[in-house]
């Protein structure tokens, strides 16, 4: 059953980022990267954030010896961040559709980003993985309201669950 759960957040994760970066298409440059005093200073810093933390845990799983942030590309821009942030997305639902008990309940080390050190189980860090993705989603929403935007497509977990569910 914890398969089931992680199969189905791990596909809401994608779902979600692809319904989001959908609206942003249509924002312009300047409200993108307009500072807000957010977490992150603006909806596209955001993103960038969303896009490294999935990139970030995904070499921790991998257990790469040191993990690197994504490279600064010069010329990166919302479609790069986008694309980056989606194949992830899709890498992490495959992954965990692919995975079987033993490897959503293995006990990995690894170091966070203040070098501490720490052990726990797959699925932890796929549930923490996930719920941070639409904690800082809502933080993109709240921005797009701040700023005008209106119409912005609901990313809520029973959203999706039902989208799913009419789909059958």
């Amino acid at each position: 059953k914890m398969k089931e759960l992680l199969q189905q957040y791990a596909t809401y994760n994608l779902w979600a980022n692809k319904t989001l970066l959908a609206k942003l298409r249509g924002v312009s440059s300047e409200i993108l990267h307009k500072e807000t005093g957010s977490s992150f200073g603006s909806i596209y810093k955001t993103l960038v954030h969303l896009m490294e933390v999935e990139e970030i845990w995904w070499q921790r799983l991998k257990l790469q010896d040191h993990v690197q942030m994504p490279k600064k590309d010069p010329d990166e821009n919302i479609e790069l961040v986008s694309s980056r942030l989606l194949t992830l997305s899709k890498q992490w639902s495959e992954w965990v559709i692919e995975s079987n008990e033993k490897n959503l309940t293995h006990v990995f080390a690894y170091y966070n980003s203040k070098k501490e050190f720490f052990k726990q189980p797959v699925n932890e860090v796929l549930l923490h993985l996930f719920n941070h993705q639409t904690y800082h989603r809502g933080q993109i929403v709240t921005l797009l309201r701040q700023n005008g935007i209106e119409k912005i497509p609901a990313t809520d977990f029973i959203v999706f669950t039902r989208n799913k569910l009419s789909r059958h």
